[in-house]
Order: structure tokens, then sequence, then C-alpha cells
């Protein structure tokens, strides 16, 4: 069962489970808890993926009600519900559940978030842990894929607009390819449960991702650039737990391939 099924990852993790039941938002609402016990209960998968996330970064400050309760209450409500059936969760959360204080993070690293995006995902971490044992948390980073708002095709958008695009070029990550994710979901499936780290490889700064998509890119600082949610300095994921997934640079070359055929 996909849960979220229509966005960017759902999207992918449908195309990776054909044979899956998906739920979109407007299928199930995720906060309301007797309706997630109810139609868990009901279908009695043997695997439950939730895909959905309230993952508007700065919009989580302006409305950090909505952001508890998609992000924090609801995967709470879910993970009741596979205790409930013995069913496996696997569940997305983020590289923003740290402060950004290291240069990179392995699973075991303590959290510390430093917006309400991280804080409301890092409640829905620990209401996971609390209501079954048998969860597979899969944080993960800078994604991007066909189906949703991302960072690559607002490069290409903003590359025909504009004559420079000004990109940070002072936090650091690990751009994912959702497709990648996707695939790389049944193996975690299959593995202990426990908290992985799961991002195509390579270090890079925003403006390093940009230079690969566009040619017209100017580097600049945070501080040129402010955010109503603050971002980590350094969100670099660490997979010490699984086989490495392959670098960005290559998922971005099939991506874009793909995309501007």
């Amino acid at each position: 069962m996909i849960i979220g099924a229509s966005g960017m990852l759902g999207s992918d993790l449908s195309r990776a489970f054909p044979d899956a039941v998906k739920f979109t938002h407007h299928d199930l609402d995720i906060t309301n808890k007797q309706q997630v016990l109810k139609k868990i209960e009901e279908i009695k998968p043997y695997v439950v993926i939730n895909a959905a996330a309230y993952t508007n970064v700065d919009g989580c400050e302006d409305e950090q009600d909505i952001a508890f309760k998609v992000n924090g209450h609801a995967p709470g409500y879910i993970a009741q519900a596979c205790s409930d059936i013995g069913a496996i969760l696997v569940h997305f959360s983020t590289d923003y559940v740290f402060d950004g204080s290291k240069k990179e993070y392995v699973e075991s690293n303590i959290t510390k978030p430093i917006n309400v995006y991280g804080q409301s995902k890092l409640m829905g971490e620990q209401e996971i842990i609390k209501n079954t044992d048998n969860y597979r948390i899969i944080r993960t980073s800078w994604l991007f894929g066909k189906n949703g708002k991302n960072f690559v095709d607002t490069m290409l958008r903003l590359s025909k607009e504009m004559e420079n695009v000004k990109v940070v070029n002072d936090q650091f990550g690990k751009p994912t390819h959702t497709a990648d994710i996707a695939r790389k979901t049944a193996e975690i499936i299959n593995l202990n449960p426990g908290i992985y780290h799961i991002t195509n490889e390579g270090p890079c700064t925003w403006y390093e991702f940009a230079s690969e998509i566009i040619n017209n890119t100017v580097p600049c600082s945070s501080e040129e650039f402010p955010t109503k949610a603050k971002r980590p300095t350094y969100s670099v994921l660490t997979n010490t737990k699984t086989t490495p997934m392959r670098h960005w640079k290559n998922a971005l070359n099939e991506y874009l391939k793909e995309n501007q055929s």
C-alpha cells in the first residue's frame, strides 16, 4: 500500500510497485486517525509505504499546525495501524532533522532540526518509533523527479527567464533522484528495522548542482538569498547500512535526457 501516491516520490514508488494499492490525499486524509486505522485494517497490506508529507519548507514556518499534523502526528497513526495488523512501515524522512553543524551525518547521529519542517519530520520519526517496532525510516535529501516541483525544473525555467541565475554556494547536501530511491525501497523492506540514509552519492552545493543543469549560474551566499526557514549548512547524509546508489550526476543526466526528449 502506497500513501501519497500522486506526489513526486509517490509517483515513482507507484511505478516501482505497480501492484500496490495506491492512495492520494483525495482518497485518504492521513491526519484523520480513525480513517487511517480503518483503511489499513480493511486492506491488511503486508507493507505500507508512506510518501505523504507537507514538504514546503518555507510554508511550514507559516503553517506550523498543518506541518505538525501531516508530518508529525499522521505518521504515528499510520504506524499504529501497521502495528495492529503486523505490517511493515516504510516512511520517508529528511536531512533537515539535523542542524548542519557536522560535515556529514550517519544514521545514529543526534538530531537537532533548525526549522519547522525539520522539527515536524523529526516528530514523525519519533511517533513511528513509539507506535511500531517494524519500521524502516528512510532519510533522504534534495529530491528531484518527474511529478512535482523540483530544483532541476526550476533551474531550467529560470535559465530561460534570466540572464544569470544566482544559486547559493554555501549549503552542502546530496541530490537524489526519486526513481532511484523508489527502486531502492524494495531492498530496504527486506533489511532490518531501523533508520536508513539513502541518497545518490556525491556531496555538492546547490550551486554545483545547478551548474550541472544550466550554464548561466552565478554563486552567491545564503545571506544574499534569505529564506523564511533557516537551512542547515551541511546536510550530507552518509549511508552506512546498505549498498550505495549511483552518483547524482549520472542520475541527473538520465533525468535530463528523459525529460528533454
